[in-house]
């Protein structure tokens, strides 16, 4: 059974289009295909959908992924409390950088809520679909951000099941989002309280349940690449980096423009290449090389017609850079 359009995070709905500014070869001789890249720079730029088990923190979790593949750094995007289970994805060596791309997209959970007080069924669904939409939370007491009020979108919450005082849902939300506050807030609505009993999370921006791997499976695919030489379960478990932006729009710019942007110059149109639609000004968008490379990140100054029609201007304010220096040419090399 497909997926319903109302249980779709807001990237996921969008169905882009690429507009061609010009079109332009790629140089076999400067950067490589993701999918190219050596079993070692796989890992260095990669990055691995983990299903976090109960009981270790994020961090934890992380440092364990750090340890099994040898790693000088990893990261992960979006802390799961230590008895949330579900999609942690986490970013290694080169590939950390990729992080602050990932947090911002839209979260996915599944959680069991236990109300406090006993309710009609209808009751409970009315009252659950009354906070689909902007909501006002203040986060709870332990948490990692200063404690004031603030405006979170819940995308979807489809009521799954309920079992007496016990309510199963899935919700959909922007990413900030507390589902212990939003159980404790249904709570209070209903007319008494609720609290979050269990909870998972099946989707951080584009990482779902699809592409979940377990800690022990990334052990293994270590151990059968480096002491069988059999590089094809790191593969399958660890995605190239570029995955982690796969919920943002594209900008692809020309072998000739990449290095420039790798020492921290913005983009300007005539470096465009190809751009996707449906690009909004202010709109986090990723450069891709014309290999699919991510080159780096940036906030959108136009739309994207503009940046297909407009001969000069401020395209992309760049905010991260990913590709190092050097692997481009400044001007591009024939033959």
């Amino acid at each position: 059974m497909g997926i319903e359009s109302e249980q779709l995070l807001p990237f996921e709905k969008i169905k882009r289009e690429v507009f061609v500014r010009k079109e332009m070869p790629t140089s076999p001789k400067f950067g490589k295909r993701p999918e190219d890249r050596t079993t070692h720079e796989h890992i260095q730029y990669g990055i691995v959908n983990i299903d976090k088990p109960a009981g270790p923190t994020s961090h934890q979790v992380s440092g364990y992924v750090k340890q099994i593949l040898h790693l000088s750094k990893a990261g992960h995007s979006g802390t799961l409390d230590p008895n949330v289970t579900g999609v942690l994805p986490v970013a290694l060596g080169e590939g950390t950088k990729v992080i602050q791309a990932l947090l911002p997209a839209g979260k996915e959970y599944v959680c069991i809520m236990h109300l406090h007080g006993d309710y009609s069924e209808e009751h409970i669904r009315k009252v659950c679909a009354s906070f689909i939409g902007k909501i006002k939370q203040l986060p709870p007491l332990k948490s990692a951000v200063k404690r004031e009020w603030r405006y979170r979108k819940i995308y979807y919450l489809d009521v799954l099941e309920i079992d007496g005082r016990d309510v199963l849902f899935r919700v959909g939300c922007q990413a900030g989002t507390y589902i212990r506050r939003l159980c404790a807030d249904i709570g209070k609505a209903l007319g008494s309280n609720g609290h979050m009993q269990e909870l998972r999370r099946t989707k951080a921006g584009c990482f779902s349940e699809d592409n979940l791997c377990t800690m022990q499976d990334v052990a293994d695919a270590f151990w059968y690449w480096k002491q069988e030489n059999n590089d094809t379960l790191i593969r399958k478990h660890i995605l190239p980096m570029e995955q982690a932006v796969a919920h943002l729009p594209k900008v692809w710019v020309f072998d000739t423009t990449v290095d420039t942007l790798c020492h921290g110059a913005s983009l300007n149109t005539p470096g465009i290449s190809k751009v996707e639609s449906d690009i909004q000004v202010e709109d986090l968008v990723a450069i891709m090389s014309l290999k699919d490379e991510l080159v780096a990140f940036g906030k959108a100054h136009m739309i994207s017609k503009e940046m297909q029609k407009k001969e000069r201007g401020l395209a992309v304010k760049i905010e991260r850079v990913f590709m190092k220096p050097g692997i481009y040419p400044k001007v591009q090399m024939r033959g």
